[in-house]
């Protein structure tokens, strides 16, 4: 067991399945020392933060949607291991009208990469609002990370 997954462990985190793609596209995609993820969503956590969910729903969401890409990124690498750094985090929310807290809500998907990474899990990000997501889901992350050679 690797690190990275026995830091899961300890956490007592377990990656779900990587999702089946919505769409003609894939989970990740890897270019040099580069692994991009497509977009993961809660799919457990439906709505729009600011209305009918809250801040600390939002956040789970975030989370949620986060251990989606990186159950992505560990079938694209074969361990987490490989990770040198997250690099960017890029997080939709689907907010009610007059939502502006984005940034407290993608705090989900941050902490928790931080959490597994450590330092290495620091990032760059953004934090945007929309009015709606696919199926409803209530936040959306993509992630991108920079990899150590085999």
């Amino acid at each position: 067991m690797g690190k990275i997954e026995q830091r899961l462990q300890e956490l007592g985190i377990e990656l779900p399945e990587v999702p089946n793609s919505l769409g003609n596209y894939i989970p990740a995609n890897r270019s040099g020392n580069l692994v991009y993820t497509s977009g993961q969503g809660s799919r457990n956590i439906l709505g729009k933060v600011g209305g009918e969910l809250s801040i600390e729903d939002g956040y789970a969401a975030a989370r949620e949607a986060t251990l989606r890409c990186l159950a992505c990124l560990k079938a694209e690498l074969g361990s987490l291991d490989r990770v040198e750094k997250v690099f960017k985090v890029l997080g939709f929310i689907a907010s009610a009208p007059g939502f502006t807290d984005q940034p407290t809500v993608l705090n989900g998907c941050s902490d928790l990469l931080i959490e597994v990474f450590g330092e290495k899990g620091r990032h760059a990000r953004s934090a945007i609002g929309v009015s709606e997501l696919p199926e409803g889901i209530a936040v959306e992350v993509e992630i991108l990370v920079q990899v150590k050679d085999q």
